[in-house]
């Protein structure tokens, strides 16, 4: 997505949404040995309980592999929607980088470019052209 955009193989890999997947594995992994303590506290959350839990390795694994897997998932649709709307690739790779280093900013950004840059070419538009 970064380095090649319009590479084939890259638009094949990224069509899929289990591009996560890798990621989520790593996930429930993290969070299989610490299960019970994290479910009873994401069911009923408490800021001590919560650094507590992110005070431990697993507790620390699980949710930057949850961070990672959302900024991958939020990448690609940044991605996929990009192309839609030919927004160029110079713009979009140092974009891409930030949404994996901080996706909240990233994607208020790109909300921005999406307003800038206007509606989506529908496919068959595309291949017409």
């Amino acid at each position: 997505m970064i380095l090649l955009p319009k590479w084939g193989r890259t638009s094949r890999i990224i069509a899929s949404p289990l591009i996560v997947l890798p990621v989520l594995v790593a996930y429930f992994g993290a969070v299989a040995p610490i299960l019970p303590d994290f479910a009873a506290e994401m069911l009923n959350p408490d800021l001590d309980g919560v650094r507590t839990l992110l005070s431990s390795d697993a507790g620390t694994s699980a949710v930057w592999a949850q961070v990672l897997a959302w900024d991958l998932f939020i990448g690609r649709w940044m991605y996929l929607d990009s192309r839609e709307r030919n927004i160029p690739a110079l713009i979009m790779s140092p974009l891409l980088v930030l949404t994996i280093l901080l996706s909240p900013f990233a994607v208020v950004i790109y909300l921005g470019l999406r307003t800038f840059y206007g509606k989506a070419v529908p496919e068959t538009t595309k291949r017409a052209s």
